[in-house]
């Protein structure tokens, strides 16, 4: 029995093993746990871990670090690869309004930093601590641990504030994001239903009456028109035919026209008069439109595919028939002959049942390849970005290099490899609950490490003064930006909540508070939006957290 009871007390790697995963196992069972609606997930496993530091277990410092490190950079580099293909575009479509609100937060909250010692009398470098703390930025203690030493300043008060005020800057975002949530979504500002995954195409069906197309090859008005659109079907002298750009219009001729909803206005300028019926429904039955043709959503899985452009297969010369959406991450593309197709996604496919089934052979179509994950482009994303999070970054009047750490290398190579392994003939798909499993193991991992680290010395700093100071200070520097910054994106933002709380989840480094979030409001935006602005703002809080020190210290 004592042999037994050991084996939780003496170091070890097998002691770190089972520690960590009782941890875990009892962080996530409690994280099930419901309160009005309302459950913490993951988070738990960080608290459990704070509570068995307190009363004195602890592993290898060599293994807790190892562990911490991995989990980190597994959770960042896998939540990259699944938004990598979709990143470029929602950056395009709104990523540079979301980067402004984020950095909206982070500006808040530097000035807060700055305030803090004369309005709570708080020693600078305890409140660059609190900062570190208060947003989740671990990268961001670091860099200001190395400006105090280069300094000859102590950096232990740094390390103790981000340890005490680090479990409410956790639960404080997903705080701001439930009132936020409760408030607003019960006075009808917000829609806090479930989210619907996002829809890039919009199907509508026009009658050719401009006498400016007549006689016109498709190719031709593709190639004067601003906007971007495919013609699935088109209909003349009661006969339906699958156009392609060398097909004529004709007076009179009826097309259904695949483009983005922004565009359907000047698809009736450029066509003439757009249909009543609503081809954007689920309910709708593509192969009831007409006997011959029939519509099919068809899964690549040959990896011969993988990061060729659409155009570039000529599929319309070799079988016949149209592609004409494509389905990935949650979202619907446009089927342009420029846009490269990617391992798992799902292709909507128009034509004759006979060159529809050797277009699915050609495709693949086997749902079953694509769960044998690929660990090579695993193993070489995570060496890359942990590498990328090395390289020393010098700026202007700043004396020592930052780095993007463990946190910022891992989360960009994976979004660099999620959008351009495919065009180096490299396979990173996973399927959705392969990820889902890394992101949660290495996040789970990551927080029993923290938590088992800052147990020890956690309630005996929070019960004396200072350390109350730093919880109340710390807590302000986490809600109120949130809150201010998350009210303004709903008034004049017009977005949805989701992007919202990936955002804001995004802009204070909070991993813990975007899972929240994606379990709440099932949507796969929330994760887009978080990536979208979390390495801005990370490498941000890094560098200002320097600046601060040498600037005003």
């Amino acid at each position: 029995m004592e042999q037994f009871f050991n084996i939780f007390f003496e170091h070890s790697s097998l002691q770190a093993v089972v520690l960590l995963a009782l941890i875990c196992a009892f962080g996530l069972t409690l994280g099930k746990i419901r309160f009005r609606g309302v459950s913490l997930g993951v988070t738990f496993v960080f608290f459990v871990g704070i509570l068995l530091g307190h009363f004195g277990l602890s592993i290898d410092n060599d293994a807790l670090g190892f562990a911490q490190d991995f989990g980190l950079a597994l959770f960042v580099y896998a939540l990259g690869v699944q938004v990598g293909p979709g990143f470029f575009s929602s950056l395009r479509k709104g990523g540079v309004s979301l980067s402004m609100l984020a950095l909206l937060v982070v500006a808040l909250g530097t000035v807060f930093t700055v305030l803090m010692p004369s309005l709570f009398g708080i020693p600078l470098p305890d409140a660059v601590g609190v900062m570190c703390g208060a947003t989740t930025n671990t990268p961001a203690l670091g860099a200001a641990q190395q400006t105090l030493d280069q300094l000859g300043q102590p950096t232990s008060g740094a390390a103790l504030a981000t340890a005490v005020t680090y479990p409410l800057g956790v639960v404080g975002v997903i705080l701001a994001l439930l009132l936020m949530q409760k408030i607003l979504g019960h006075r009808g500002h917000i829609n806090i239903a479930p989210d619907q995954p996002e829809d890039g195409t919009f199907v509508a069906a026009y009658h050719i009456n401009n006498p400016g197309v007549f006689g016109k090859r498709i190719g031709e008005l593709a190639e004067i028109s601003h906007e971007q659109f495919v013609i699935s079907r088109l209909w003349h002298d009661g006969k339906v035919i699958i156009p392609s750009s060398e097909t004529v219009l004709n007076d009179g001729d009826r097309i259904l026209v695949i483009t983005n909803e922004a565009a359907s206005a000047a698809m009736t300028i450029l066509f003439g008069e757009q249909e009543q019926t609503d081809f954007n429904s689920d309910k709708v039955d593509w192969d009831a439109i007409d006997s011959r043709l029939i519509s099919r959503r068809i899964v690549v899985t040959k990896p011969g595919i993988n990061g060729k452009r659409l155009g570039a297969l000529k599929l319309r010369n070799h079988y016949g028939v149209n592609v004409t959406r494509i389905y990935r991450s949650g979202m619907k593309l446009l089927a342009t002959p420029d846009l490269r197709i990617l391992l798992g996604d799902r292709i909507t496919v128009v034509g004759e049942e006979a060159a529809i089934k050797n277009v699915e052979k050609f495709m693949g179509n086997i749902v079953a390849d694509l769960d044998e994950p690929n660990l090579i482009s695993i193993f070489i994303g995570l060496s890359v970005g942990l590498l990328l999070g090395l390289i020393p970054i010098a700026l202007p009047g700043i004396s020592a290099p930052v780095r993007l750490g463990l946190a910022g290398g891992p989360i960009i190579a994976g979004i660099l490899m999620g959008t351009f392994g495919p065009r180096l003939h490299m396979v990173t798909y996973t399927t959705h609950s392969a990820n889902l499993m890394m992101r949660r193991l290495g996040l789970s991992l990551y927080l029993a490490c923290l938590g088992l680290h800052s147990g020890a010395d956690f309630f005996t700093t929070v019960m004396r003064p200072e350390g109350v100071l730093w919880i109340v200070s710390g807590f302000a520097l986490t809600v109120i930006p949130v809150l201010i910054v998350g009210y303004v994106a709903l008034k004049l933002g017009r977005l949805d909540f989701a992007t919202i709380s990936g955002m804001l989840s995004g802009a204070m480094a909070n991993p813990m508070a975007l899972d929240y979030a994606r379990d709440t409001l099932k949507s796969d935006r929330a994760s887009v939006a978080y990536t979208t602005v979390y390495p801005l703002c990370m490498f941000s809080r890094v560098i200002l957290a320097q600046v601060i020190l040498l600037l005003f210290l």
